[in-house]
């Protein structure tokens, strides 16, 4: 995904910013794939690529088999059926002259032909499995806490049985203990309705907690994929190494030797030539600064992009 740079009075093209730049990986039926990254690295921007809520420069993403930047209007409608998106800000990302039944109904609306009668009892059904009272369901989101209208946004996004759901930083505007909450409320329904999660996150332990295989992005770039219990005991990535260093330590009389990151995040209108990380990293080469690493297979299901993985 490139944002052209323009400049002048013609507008015309000077650069692009390489938001998203060769990013290539699946995600299997049932499991959850965590994605993490500072912020700025592409992370939402590949989100709303993946559900062509913005369209790709280049490349292809497939679901169930079709590439959704190739169909059309009418195919992509019922493709869009099967794929929703839960967003970082519950405040936000619900309207608030909407009334909650009026919220959760909407995606009934618009896919499916039902009387009145039939969206009010899927709606209540809805709110049961989310955890909200329903006897609430003709209220406005202010009226809400934060965890439920996350959990409003929740019951929105499975309101057409989906088979994949984008949960955008979905807990990280909430506080830690109805974070849990609404983590192990995704879990559960996700058991029970077979579901599967891209879970974008910044915080480890979030998605530790959550993930089956986890992705990890540097400036547009993925530069590791591993099993997530294999990544947090033996990263191969200098900076998922970085990254799982910063994780706070709850046990009292043991330090966690931290890895700090020399100079800025590169800017991705003028990316670093080699490797897009070499300029903060802590055992870079000469090779590293010429030759860009490409992601390659590693130990069993592991990729790593790096000329010396660790």
């Amino acid at each position: 995904m490139y944002y052209p740079i323009r400049t002048g009075l013609l507008n015309r093209v000077v650069g692009h910013v390489k938001a998203v730049d060769d990013v290539s990986f699946g995600i299997r039926p049932g499991e959850t794939f965590g994605l993490v990254g500072e912020s700025g690295c592409g992370k939402s921007t590949l989100a709303r690529v993946l559900l062509k809520l913005k369209k790709a420069t280049g490349g292809e993403i497939r679901f169930d088999g079709q590439n959704i930047h190739e169909v059309g209007s009418q195919d992509l409608r019922r493709l869009r059926e099967g794929m929703q998106i839960i967003f970082q800000d519950p405040y936000s990302s619900l309207n608030p002259r909407f009334l909650v039944r009026d919220l959760i109904g909407e995606p009934l609306r618009i896919h499916r032909r039902m009387s009145s009668r039939e969206k009010d009892d899927r709606v209540m059904q809805l709110m049961e499995l989310v955890g909200l009272d329903v006897s609430r369901r003709n209220r406005y989101p202010h009226e809400f806490s934060g965890g439920q209208r996350q959990r409003i946004g929740i019951a929105r996004a499975i309101a057409l049985n989906p088979k994949f759901i984008i949960a955008d930083e979905a807990v990280s505007a909430l506080d830690v203990s109805v974070q849990s909450q609404v983590l192990n409320l995704m879990m559960k329904l996700q058991k029970e309705l077979g579901l599967t999660y891209l879970f974008i996150a910044h915080g480890l332990n979030v998605v530790r907690h959550i993930s089956n295989r986890v992705g990890v992005m540097y400036l547009g770039k993925m530069v590791e994929v591993a099993p997530t219990d294999e990544l947090f005991a033996h990263p191969l990535h200098p900076y998922t190494s970085v990254l799982l260093s910063a994780i706070p330590q709850a046990v009292l009389h043991r330090k966690n030797e931290r890895i700090i990151l020399q100079g800025d995040v590169p800017s991705p209108a003028d990316p670093p030539s080699g490797c897009r990380f070499h300029p903060r990293c802590p055992i870079a080469r000469d090779r590293c600064r010429v030759e860009e690493p490409l992601l390659q297979s590693a130990d069993g299901e592991r990729q790593v992009a790096c000329h010396y993985p660790l």
